[in-house]
């Protein structure tokens, strides 16, 4: 079994994520709503800005002269070097939003010791907002003011719950259309409100579900250290315990097992 890191290690790393989370800002804020952003298409038909490039770039840049031992999984740029200390990277999750001038979108900076996640990083500079958690030190956040410990909520019940489905596409395309009507038919509110910030909400305890399809390790491997140390709970949508299975859901804890208990039902 390979051990923990320690929480001086951890530390360490936290400070790093924290400095690449500001160079990732220093790039793509300047270009949020640039009216020459230029905007490229992938192979998957998903979009990619100059902005998505410089910024993990960037991240990559500072990783290679201060970590050159470890690995780095970027969205733009793929997977390089050891998989025992990794860092994922989504330089701009969101770019729908941030293409088109809608502030949600945000850098999300993650380090996964033997694939799972110690260390997270969640910067939406357009908001002035950032969240960040290491293993066993809490979860935070931060605007001008100082940072503050944040926690999920302490919602018991399915009735009284606030979840985000993030798309009816999603849950469509992945056959699972059925199992979200009777989610909505269940909770107290229902809506989408998109990607990372989704996560954050429910860390702060603003919302108590979060599931989504179709998403790879760089979509969700930042949130899952700001959840858990928020006293969430994040897995797969049928409960597995792991970053790789294209799905997720994540819950303020308490009613994890409900939630499954009502999706697989």
């Amino acid at each position: 079994m390979t051990a923990s890191p320690s929480a001086d290690r951890l530390s360490l790393d936290l400070a790093l994520a924290l400095r690449l989370a500001d160079a990732a800002d220093a790039q793509s804020l300047p270009r949020f709503d640039s009216p020459d952003l230029e905007v490229s298409t992938k192979a998957d038909r998903s979009h990619v800005t100059d902005a998505d490039l410089a910024t993990e770039r960037a991240i990559r840049a500072i990783l290679a002269t201060e970590r050159p031992d470890d690995g780095i999984f970027g969205e733009e740029f793929g997977a390089e070097g050891s998989t025992h200390r990794q860092w994922i990277i989504d330089p701009i999750d969101g770019t729908a939003n941030f293409l088109r001038g809608v502030p949600l979108w945000g850098t999300m900076i993650a380090l996964a010791v033997d694939g799972v996640p110690q260390v997270g990083v969640v910067s939406m500079p357009a908001l002035g907002r950032r969240w960040w958690a290491a293993a066993g030190t809490g979860a935070w956040t931060a605007t001008d003011a100082e940072p503050r410990r944040i926690r999920t909520s302490a919602v018991s019940s399915l009735d009284d719950a606030s979840v985000s489905f993030q798309s009816i596409t999603q849950w469509a395309d992945s056959g699972h259309l059925d199992q979200l009507v009777t989610l909505a038919d269940r909770v107290w509110r229902d809506r989408a409100y998109g990607d990372i910030y989704a996560y954050m909400l429910l860390a702060e305890g603003r919302i108590d579900m979060v599931a989504e399809f179709g998403v790879k390790e760089y979509d969700v491997a930042a949130a899952v250290p700001i959840v858990r140390e928020a006293g969430g709970r994040m897995t797969g949508f049928d409960g597995t315990e792991t970053i790789s299975d294209l799905s997720t859901l994540a819950t303020n804890g308490i009613l994890h097992d409900a939630f499954l208990e009502l999706l697989h039902d």
